[in-house]
């Protein structure tokens, strides 16, 4: 039986904006909850706060005045850190530092029951080490939510070395009921989520680095192609590049400089600029009123083919197929298991890439006048697809790959040859580091997808996206992307090299 009921008291540490969330998502629960601040009057302030957003949604109708009249009444704002004496769970989100942390659940310890659990919200700092200079570290327990709380549907719990099995199972089922999407997890770098999305940022960063593409492109090609909610630049300008290069380089720093997690210089140049995103109003793009957002690069119109031909099998970029046809381009198919799926238009041969350079595979392959095309989530539906041409490909057979994804309705981006493009790389390189963290025993391959979708949005589980694409596909993406540029960044995941071994 779970430890915790509708009548347990609740109590939340921190009345910013995480604090007052999460105070609100117990409340709506059914639970009274106690809120305290350090910061005189800051308690009541959050309370305050959570009232004026509760109203807003009954102005919407998407809330009863009688149900937050009700929520409210569950939030109490208290003056000392021993009035939650009452508390059966105590919540921390205050400052990211150890020694705070440890100071404030030791005084706990004093204050609460020897039955109380305490967790914290931490986004970084080890539970294992919260817990070291406890009396009761088996009571701790790692509870990540995302801001805002009330919204976002993910919970991290997260165990450390110490952290009692059964209070980490009456978490995770507390966090159900709270109608959160909870994920077990141990307490290692970034736990699952900040872990796990560093390549979205890091390849995105590659990418521009190497002059793939321009910002706007690249953000514009991991939405209208990869159909995530954000761009890494657009998203890394919203969290603040203080905040993201920080957790980065903890990350890093954490897994003893492993090359999987390096930090970007274009982003500490932004930092140490003080150009920090939104929040000052220049990162990546400029905030101003004034400013114009650039748009992403997009191919003039091209005359629309007449015929193409499919050899092999196309793979997750077979519903093209079908819209060829709908568009009136006669198609003749040839079997032939033997080589990688290709359409032929005109002079051009179009490949979905592999994480070669288009111009390496143009060499191996005697095509000159190849292009390869990036992933995308669902081609159907995507607005945009993009191309790389083989250097050697001459300008009227990029012109014949232009009309037909145009002849689909779709927009056309032109990026320069690198491996891997765009959207395939970071995806797989997010599914190899979701392998990783399965493989260190940090978490089941369900709580990666559910943790990337659930807390940061993104359209489909890395792993479950990979699986999609298959897995040696994604593995000959990797293993071409380590060839290229021979870091150890690249490197598979033994996990996904074992599945592929055995036919997964």
């Amino acid at each position: 039986m779970n430890r915790f009921t509708t009548d347990s008291v609740i109590a939340v540490i921190g009345a910013g904006t995480m604090g007052a969330g999460i105070a609100q998502v117990a409340a709506n629960a059914g639970h009274p909850v106690l809120l305290f601040d350090a910061a005189e009057g800051a308690a009541k302030r959050g309370i305050d706060n959570t009232a004026k957003g509760l109203a807003k949604l009954v102005e919407r109708g998407k809330m009863s005045q009688t149900d937050v009249d009700a929520l409210l009444s569950r939030l109490t704002p208290v003056d000392a850190l021993t009035d939650l004496a009452p508390a059966s769970l105590v919540i921390e989100a205050i400052v990211e530092r150890l020694e705070i942390k440890q100071q404030v659940f030791s005084q706990l310890e004093e204050i609460c029951d020897a039955s109380t659990v305490i967790a914290t919200n931490t986004s970084s700092i080890s539970v294992t080490a919260i817990g070291s200079t406890l009396k009761r570290p088996q009571n701790l327990v790692g509870m990540h939510f995302f801001n805002p709380a009330p919204i976002m549907k993910l919970v991290e719990v997260i165990s450390g070395l110490d952290t009692d099995p059964g209070i980490a199972s009456d978490i995770y089922a507390l966090s159900h009921r709270w109608g959160k999407q909870p994920v077990l997890a141990k307490s290692t770098p970034g736990f699952i989520v900040n872990r796990v999305a560093r390549p979205f940022y890091a390849e995105g960063l590659r990418a521009y680095q190497e002059g793939g593409a321009d910002i706007a492109t690249i953000d514009t090609l991991m939405r209208e192609c990869g159909g995530f909610r954000m761009g890494p630049f657009e998203l890394m300008d919203l969290i603040g590049h203080d905040v993201n290069y920080a957790v980065t380089c903890s990350v890093f720093e954490a897994f003893y400089n492993d090359q999987r997690f390096l930090p970007s210089l274009i982003q500490k140049e932004l930092v140490d600029a003080g150009h920090l995103g939104r929040k000052t109003g220049r990162g990546f793009y400029n905030y101003s009123s004034d400013a114009e957002k650039p748009a992403a690069v997009t191919a003039d119109a091209a005359p629309a083919p007449l015929s193409i031909t499919v050899e092999g099998s196309l793979g997750v970029a077979e519903p093209l197929i079908p819209m060829f046809e709908a568009a009136g381009i006669r198609i003749t198919r040839i079997d032939n298991d033997e080589v990688e799926g290709m359409i032929s238009v005109g002079d051009a041969t179009l490949m979905l890439t592999n994480g070669q350079f288009a111009t390496l595979r143009a060499s191996e392959t005697l095509r000159p006048d190849l292009i390869n095309f990036d992933l995308a989530l669902d081609y159907t539906s995507a607005p945009r697809i993009a191309l790389a041409p083989a250097d050697q490909a001459s300008p009227e057979a990029l012109q014949s790959a232009i009309g037909l994804f145009q002849a689909i309705g779709k927009s056309v981006t032109v990026i320069d040859d690198i491996p891997g493009m765009v959207v395939m790389r970071t995806v797989c390189m997010l599914a190899n580091e979701g392998f990783d963290a399965v493989n260190q025993q940090v978490c089941d391959e369900q709580a990666v997808d559910i943790a990337m979708k659930g807390g940061v949005n993104y359209p489909c589980g890395p792993i479950e996206w990979v699986n999609k694409l298959e897995l040696s596909y994604a593995l000959d993406v990797l293993d071409n992307l380590m060839d290229a540029y021979g870091e150890d960044r690249y490197r598979a995941s033994p996990l996904l090299l074992r599945k592929v071994a055995g036919g997964a």
